[in-house]
């Protein structure tokens, strides 16, 4: 399926610009976060704390490309900090349309320099430069899972919200997820919902607060016991709300 309406531009709080989703009515990102800022602080620069900088390469899932955000900032977040990690991105996506006109996109001054990653992307939805490659796969982010024979050390989990698009947050699609990822790779998502967080706790991945931040706290998982968070105990949030349960395809047949 391919969004016909062309989202429109709404600037968030960090004076960056997300678009709204005709289709999905929301926002790509935060407006209250900023679309920057979310990015970097729920996303990247965790990931990288705890699963990216020991390694000298490193496969990032990021679920799903929609306005490149996550991607661009990892580059940016790379060359900050300095780091000469090989990165292969791949990012599954839907609204081939979108991705099509990224060229023109009004990315912050941060990303500018990647403007040309964005105009190849656009262009034959790959990169490839020095250490870097990415791909963006268009089409249905479960259908690649189950095509892929990738293992990935960071899986952005960033797909519309539960509400919209439930698919891309229930217990079998977790279950896919958690067979693709590393055995010392971590999740990063913005969601803290509990249906959310017992999806992936029922497919073996402990749960943690993320790292204090300036935006919104999500969740981390991974199928590491010991990440130097806060652990959520999620036995006993089941002890304290029995109906809690997570949320399964078959909610949506």
């Amino acid at each position: 399926m391919k969004q016909e309406v062309k989202p429109a531009l709404v600037e968030t709080e960090d004076g960056s610009f997300t678009a709204r989703s005709a289709l999905f009515d929301e926002c790509y990102h935060s407006t209250k976060d900023g679309a920057l800022r979310e990015s970097l602080k729920k996303h990247v620069e965790p990931a990288f704390r705890l699963a990216g900088r020991s390694k000298k390469r490193l496969r990032i899932l990021d679920i799903c490309f929609g306005l490149g955000y996550n991607t661009l900032a990892t580059l940016y977040h790379l060359e900050r900090e300095g780091l000469t990690t090989e990165l292969q991105i791949f990012s599954p996506e839907f609204d081939e349309s979108l991705v099509r006109s990224l060229a023109a996109f009004p990315y912050p001054e941060e990303l500018e320099p990647y403007r040309h990653v964005v105009e190849s992307i656009a262009a034959t939805g790959r990169y490839e430069g020095e250490g870097v490659g990415i791909e963006v796969v268009f089409g249905d982010a479960r259908s690649y899972l189950r095509s892929t024979a990738e293992r990935f050390d960071i899986v952005y989990q960033d797909a519309f919200s539960p509400k919209k698009n439930p698919l891309l947050w229930t217990k079998e699609y977790f279950g896919e997820l958690t067979e693709r990822l590393a055995p010392d790779g971590v999740i990063t998502t913005y969601s803290s919902a509990t249906p959310v967080r017992l999806g992936m706790a029922e497919n073996g991945l402990y749960i943690y607060r993320p790292p204090e931040a300036p935006v919104r706290p999500g969740t981390i998982a991974s199928p590491r016991a010991d990440l130097p968070l806060e652990p959520i105990d999620m036995a006993l949030k089941r002890e304290r709300n029995p109906s809690a349960r997570p949320l399964s395809d078959m909610d949506f047949k």
